[in-house]
């Protein structure tokens, strides 16, 4: 069988591996009854890893003619006379618009059909999603005939879920050795320190295994009390500290806790309560605008959520609203086209999705009131491209409403689509 390139441009590259079989056609009847049976369109179609179904449609649709393919026998034919030249030339606008990727070029696509009823290609070489012309006239009969799907969603989220789990063991595992392994090193180094202290020793010290560790734990012992393991206590070094970290006042207020013991459990109350305001919004601004410099560095999703201190949220927080930066309308859009971070941030635990949520939620707090009037629309967006799911939404939105901000706007502008969600969920469930 001859095989050519799939896609016309890739028909020189004698080392290009997509090929498929060049195709073979047959006219059939005559008169009015004449019909072009394409012999090969199973081949060619497996090939390109698209139904026969939608190549054949697709000829029909292009040459005002009627077309059918047979499940069954894999008979494919288009009604009227046509060259081979001319379907062959039909099949190159064929994988232009539905085989090849829009990005790189690759043939190495899948359809996907979204929840809006959008027919996309996604490539499995680049990961680009290509959003198809929907004004073409095989994209109907793709909807009303969609591809097999290889997995359902159900088994995909269980599939995602696996997945995060495994890479949580693995990297647990990983910690754990690299403790042991620094644990080996310190243990080795104290060893070599002790044998060097014991350089003058006898030769039945270095012999001897019981008189050898003795040393070595006496000589360990005099190492650990040799490193200032306890913090420094006095009241210089916690006016320092303090220093660094509150203001003038703040400081003074807590020096005078050191006094009289009575008054430590009020003041160590009113520190905590000074050292939240007075810090709060420093430290968010730092990471946010450490998260901005990287971002313009066009630093990676994994190494920006590494370069940044703190717990997770607080790291989410700054990521989300740097990414927001100067956005005053079309924040759905905007997060659309960085969904490659935010899809970073959720794969970081099985509880991301709240901690992505609140992140939203916390933004909406803070920004104009256009971002709390877009909730529903981000909360879509980013249901649309799976980076959130329903179970995580409608928990964020009940958490919300029970918590002590459950007056806010955000809560009533997300209840339409957390309605929606859930009778979309139960008539899912009835079908």
């Amino acid at each position: 069988m001859a095989l050519q390139n799939i896609g016309a441009s890739n028909s020189d590259d004698a080392f290009y591996r997509y090929k498929m079989p060049k195709m073979i056609t047959k006219i059939e009847g005559r008169g009015n009854g004449i019909k072009t049976n394409i012999v090969n369109m199973v081949d060619v179609a497996k090939a390109l890893a698209r139904p026969a179904s939608y190549t054949t449609k697709y000829f029909g649709c292009e040459l005002g003619a009627q077309s059918k393919f047979d499940e069954k026998t894999g008979v494919s034919l288009v009604n009227g006379s046509h060259d081979t030249a001319k379907l062959a030339g039909l099949l190159e606008n064929f994988i232009k618009k539905y085989v090849q990727c829009y990005g790189c070029g690759n043939p190495e696509t899948e359809i996907l059909i979204t929840k809006t009823q959008m027919v996309q290609l996604k490539c499995a070489a680049c990961g680009f999603v290509s959003d198809v012309d929907m004004r073409d006239k095989l994209t109907s009969f793709i909807l009303k005939n969609p591809p097999e799907a290889k997995k359902n969603s159900k088994d995909k989220k269980a599939m995602r879920r696996a997945e995060k789990e495994r890479l949580k063991e693995g990297e647990a595992a990983d910690k754990a050795l690299k403790k042991l392994s620094k644990d080996g090193k310190k243990t080795k180094d104290g060893k070599t320190t002790s044998s060097k202290k014991k350089g003058n020793g006898s030769d039945e010290d270095r012999v001897s295994p019981t008189v050898s560790q003795a040393g070595d734990k006496d000589d360990t012992e005099e190492d650990d009390d040799d490193v200032q393991w306890q913090t420094d206590t006095s009241a210089a070094a916690a006016r320092q500290r303090i220093q660094e970290q509150l203001s003038t006042v703040t400081a003074d207020m807590v020096m005078l806790s050191t006094e009289e013991e009575p008054v430590k459990k009020v003041t160590k109350h009113v520190v905590e309560e000074n050292s939240k305001s007075a810090n709060g919004n420093g430290v968010r601004k730092s990471l946010v605008d450490t998260a901005k410099e990287n971002l313009k560095k066009g630093v990676g999703a994994k190494e920006l959520l590494a370069s940044l201190s703190g717990s997770h949220q607080e790291k989410v927080n700054a990521i989300y609203e740097a990414l927001l930066d100067g956005v005053e309308k079309g924040f759905s859009k905007h997060v659309l086209k960085k969904k490659n971070y935010l899809a970073a941030v959720v794969a970081e635990g099985e509880d991301s999705q709240l901690v992505l949520l609140r992140a939203v939620e916390e933004f909406c707090g803070k920004a104009n009131p256009a971002a709390v009037k877009e909730v529903p629309l981000v909360l879509k967006a980013l249901y649309d491209v799976d980076i959130l799911e329903e179970e995580y939404v409608v928990k964020w939105y009940e958490e919300g409403l029970s918590g002590g901000n459950k007056s806010s706007q955000i809560w009533k502008n997300a209840k339409p689509f957390v309605e929606w969600l859930q009778s979309a969920e139960s008539e899912s469930e009835e079908e």
